[in-house]
């Protein structure tokens, strides 16, 4: 036992002396301060790298044009990006409408901020194809599914048809109804109107033609037993096919009968009314 101690005091001694003696305690210092000083620069380059602890309040670019936040985001530590772009009526082109982050996040500088705008032009959409025999409110719901707006310009008195049967589709006062079958399309967001069937009535009352085109007029009048009277143009009229009506006699609502003539005044231009 007593051998062992001596060999293990020995051992100790011989450490003792190897960690103290100066070159070794030089050396060790020596890695010690190399190690110290990678691991500082490290941290240095770190927080420079990812900016750490610099962040700033995102602004409020929404209600902008593009061209603004542009301008405003160059004084700003962000960058701009347009992620997509909708078109939506009412809205003024390059608007912006949403962005992400959202106005008042906190993030860090140089961040990408993404918009979404306001585009020009409105996306075409394909219109259902009528069958023939098409119920008005089941077709307007499939226009309205595709953000296409709808109206009942007319009702024409029909006996062999459901009342609010589509007669005829018409966009932008052309007659569209025989191109629904092939994959029609038309700009997102507009108005459809429609000329529809009615109960017959044998009290027949006048059908209000004014605003329409002559070629929307002759048609219901002649579908619903009416007869055109007098066409009185006044000076603007030149090509009497795309005239519309202004004033109309006897006036609309009035009682009436079959084969009962109606007197159109008509203009060359769209009666701002209209509009």
């Amino acid at each position: 036992m007593n051998r062992i101690g001596q060999t293990i005091r020995r051992i100790g001694m011989e450490v003792y002396c190897f960690l103290t003696a100066p070159m070794v305690v030089k050396n060790c210092l020596g890695m010690l301060t190399f190690l110290g000083t990678i691991l500082l620069l490290s941290t240095w380059w770190l927080q420079c790298y990812t900016r750490h602890g610099e962040q700033a309040e995102v602004p409020n670019f929404v209600g902008m044009t593009y061209k603004e936040a542009s301008r405003s985001a160059k004084s700003r530590p962000f960058r701009l990006a347009v992620a997509d772009s909708v078109f939506i009526e009412g809205k003024a082109p390059g608007e912006v409408i949403s962005q992400q982050p959202k106005a008042q996040s906190s993030v860090k500088e140089d961040r990408t901020i993404y918009l979404t705008i306001v585009k020009s032009n409105p996306d075409l959409v394909p219109l259902p194809p009528l069958a023939g025999n098409d119920d008005y409110t089941i077709y307007s719901r499939q226009c309205n599914r595709l953000n296409i707006k709808t109206r009942i310009s007319a009702k024409v008195p029909d006996d062999r048809l459901e009342p609010n049967t589509i007669l005829e589709v018409i966009y932008k006062r052309d007659t569209i109804t025989q191109l629904l079958s092939n994959n029609y399309k038309i700009e997102m967001g507009t108005v459809l109107d429609f000329v529809v069937t009615d109960k017959v009535d044998t009290d027949l009352m006048v059908p209000d033609l004014v605003c329409l085109s002559l070629k929307e007029a002759k048609f219901i009048l002649l579908s619903s037993g009416f007869a055109i009277g007098n066409l009185i143009k006044n000076a603007s009229v030149i090509d009497e096919s795309t005239a519309y009506i202004w004033k109309q006699f006897p006036l609309p609502d009035s009682p009436g009968a079959q084969d009962l003539t109606i007197d159109l005044y008509l203009t060359q231009e769209l009666p701002i009314r209209c509009q």
